[in-house]
């Protein structure tokens, strides 16, 4: 018989999940950083491109995903810092559920807080560029797809960064090499709908990617917190 008071994984992702929304709520002008981020790098590319409909629309799947890409790298030092700092992390270690379970937990938490308010945000941003409406939904479905592949190899890189103060160049620098085939099939996906051919080989390989990671980043990022704390 299980013990009421022994904690269960649904029962710790609801507690874990309550305190990243109490502490966002607190930050919650830091947490607006990312999606701010996002905008400015579409408004500035739409008035450098000028107001040429054909090559905003050209342009509009690569400035998009270019922009999610690196407002997930400014919020990725996020991610465990401020557990290793306030020694959260030593309790996610002794804690009776698997720490790989917390760090998919946080994961998506950062994700949904950091990446899904983009994706919302996507349909209007695609519009400001001039995208055409029959390319919205291969786009859409490829950040759908694509912002939590990019969270969970993030976790990764966090994760190895863990014990580095000052590590947002070093975070950059490992990420980046990760994010860009994400990258690369994402607005791919968007371009080969535009020549009329199946975009569906691009999602695919990013649906592919998305469930290998949530098995294998989890347990990746939890081992190297383990060598960082030890």
């Amino acid at each position: 018989m299980i013990d009421p008071a022994t904690p269960t994984l649904a029962g710790s992702a609801r507690a874990l999940l309550a305190r990243d929304l109490r502490l966002l709520w607190r930050r919650r002008g830091d947490a607006l950083q990312p999606a701010l981020f996002a905008l400015l790098v579409v408004v500035l590319f739409a008035l450098a491109l000028g107001n040429e409909p054909a090559i905003l629309a050209r342009v509009a799947p690569g400035v998009l995903w270019v922009a999610v890409v690196l407002s997930g790298l400014l919020a990725l030092d996020t991610l465990f810092r401020g557990d290793a700092e306030d020694g959260s992390l030593e309790q996610w270690m002794l804690a009776p559920v698997p720490l790989g379970w917390l760090v998919l937990v946080r994961t998506l938490s950062h994700w949904a807080t950091t990446a899904l308010p983009l994706l919302l945000a996507a349909p209007l941003l695609a519009t400001l560029l001039g995208l055409p409406a029959d390319r919205l939904p291969v786009l859409l479905a490829g950040l759908a797809l694509g912002t939590p592949l990019l969270s969970l190899l993030g976790a990764v890189v966090a994760a190895l960064t863990i014990g580095m103060r000052r590590s947002g160049i070093l975070l950059a620098l490992l990420a980046l090499p990760l994010y860009v085939p994400v990258l690369v099939f994402g607005a791919g996906s968007v371009a080969i709908a535009a020549q009329g051919h199946d975009p569906s080989g691009g999602l695919l390989l990013l649906a592919a990617g998305l469930v290998a990671a949530l098995v294998l980043a989890p347990l990746t990022a939890a081992a190297a917190i383990r060598i960082a704390l030890d």
